[in-house]
C-alpha cells in the first residue's frame, strides 16, 4: 500500500451475482480527508461499489484494504473493520421500535463497550450537531424523511468513524428536505471526514467534493475534479450522462 493517509485502496474490485458481472475491474484509492462523490446511471455499480468497501456484499475478485485491514482477506474481523466506518442507507435503516436516542446508543453500548451514559452524552452532543435535539425522545415514525436521514447520519457518527459512506442519501427524500441532509454532510466534509457518498447531487458533487467518479457498466470510466469531470469531461459516456441530468 502506498503512503498511509489511503484510507481505502481498491485493486481490480470484481462483483458478480450469479452470471450477472456487476464490477468488472474497479480500482481507486481514497486519502483522508477526501470526499470522492460516485455519479453514474443506474446500474452501472455504484452502490455495489459502495457496498463492497464494507463487505456488506461479498467480494468475488481483487482487493479491497480500509484503514490497512484487507478486508477481502477471510481472516479479517470485518466487524472490528466496520466499527470505523460509517454507513448512511437510501432508506434511512433506523430501528422503527426504538427512539431517536435508543438507535442513537445501540450500537456504541454493544459494541464499543460505552457506557450508557457516555453513549447517551455523545448522542445527545451529535443530534445537537445535526440540529435534532429536541426528537431525541422521538420515534423515526414522528420525523420526516429530513430528519430520519439526520438522525441516520448522526447515529454513523456515534461511533466515531473513520469514513462515512453514503448510498444515495437524498434520493428518497422530497425535494425540500434534500437541502437539510447535504448540509450536515457538507459540515462533515469541511471538517475533514473521509467519505464516499453515492448520489445524483451534481450541485453537492460540485461544491463538496474532491473527487469525482463517473462509473458506467462496472467500471470508472472517468474520475477527475469536480471541474474536469462535470465541466470538461473527456468521454462521451460521461458528457452523454451529463447531458441529462445537467
Amino acid at each position: 500500500m502506498a503512503e498511509n493517509n489511503v484510507k481505502i485502496h481498491v485493486s481490480h474490485l470484481k462483483k458478480s451475482f450469479g452470471n450477472l458481472e456487476v464490477l468488472k475491474d474497479v480500482s481507486v484509492d481514497v486519502t483522508q480527508g477526501e470526499v470522492v462523490v460516485v455519479l453514474g446511471p443506474s446500474g452501472s455499480g455504484k452502490s455495489t461499489f459502495l457496498r463492497c468497501l464494507n463487505r456488506l456484499e461479498t467480494i468475488t475478485d481483487g482487493q479491497v484494504i480500509v484503514d490497512g485491514y484487507d478486508i477481502t482477506d477471510k481472516k479479517t474481523d470485518i466487524n472490528k473493520v466496520r466499527e470505523n466506518i460509517g454507513m448512511v442507507f437510501q432508506h434511512f435503516n433506523l430501528f422503527n421500535n426504538l427512539n431517536v436516542m435508543g438507535n442513537m446508543i445501540l450500537a456504541p453500548t454493544e459494541l464499543k463497550k460505552a457506557t450508557k451514559a457516555e453513549a447517551t452524552a455523545n448522542a445527545l452532543k451529535l443530534l445537537k450537531r445535526v440540529g435534532l435535539l429536541d426528537k431525541a425522545e422521538a420515534y423515526p415514525s414522528q420525523l420526516s424523511g429530513g430528519q430520519k436521514q439526520r438522525v441516520a447520519i448522526a447515529r454513523a457518527l456515534a461511533m466515531n468513524p473513520d469514513i462515512l459512506l453514503f448510498d444515495e442519501p437524498t434520493s428518497a427524500l422530497d425535494p425540500e428536505m434534500v437541502g437539510e441532509v447535504l448540509q450536515v454532510m457538507k459540515q462533515l466534509a469541511s471538517e475533514g471526514m473521509t467519505m464516499v457518498v453515492v448520489t445524483h447531487e451534481i450541485g453537492f458533487a460540485r461544491e463538496v467534493a474532491s473527487r469525482v467518479i463517473f462509473m458506467e457498466g462496472g467500471y470508472i470510466v472517468e474520475e477527475g475534479t469536480p471541474e474536469e469531470v462535470l465541466d470538461h469531461p473527456k468521454e462521451a459516456r460521461t458528457i452523454d450522462f451529463l447531458s441529462k441530468v445537467l
